[in-house]
């Protein structure tokens, strides 16, 4: 079971790879505005797993959160379905900067953060998928 923190953008690339093609919900993304606390809960593609096609549920929290900031979203329906594709940093004033969140379809969220600080956490079994994820070349989406 995977573990992983970040407090920079080279940790964030790891977590980044862990977590792309990861599936959730809307409903499983929560800011805590008043702990500055970001979170959400996902099924991971275990790219890590070399011999078979797995998904884990994971957790993976950003700490120190001004504020959150969404594009082509649907945050009014919480079953609405996203598929990650990468998580970066861009630094803006150091060590501040904001975490930028690209989903597949155009969607993308800003998180505006004091400093880098992410945890990624599997929080159960692996469990067998029938499809691994692909891209198609030349894709490129950013919010």
């Amino acid at each position: 079971m995977l573990r992983l923190a970040a407090l920079d953008q080279d940790d964030l690339a790891v977590i980044s790879a862990h977590m792309q093609d990861a599936v959730l919900r809307v409903g499983d993304i929560a800011w805590r505005k008043p702990s500055g606390q970001f979170a959400l809960v996902a099924n991971r593609f275990a790219w890590d797993e070399n011999n078979t096609r797995q998904r884990r549920r994971s957790g993976l929290h950003f700490d120190r959160v001004l504020s959150v900031r969404s594009h082509n979203i649907r945050r009014d329906d919480p079953d609405a379905i996203l598929s990650l594709l990468s998580i970066a940093f861009e630094e803006t004033d150091a060590p501040a900067g904001e975490v930028v969140l690209t989903f597949s379809g155009g969607g993308g969220m800003r998180l505006a953060v004091e400093c880098l600080e992410a945890q990624l956490k599997d929080l159960g079994p692996a469990w067998e998928t029938a499809h691994q994820p692909s891209h198609p070349v030349g894709e490129d989406e950013s919010p």
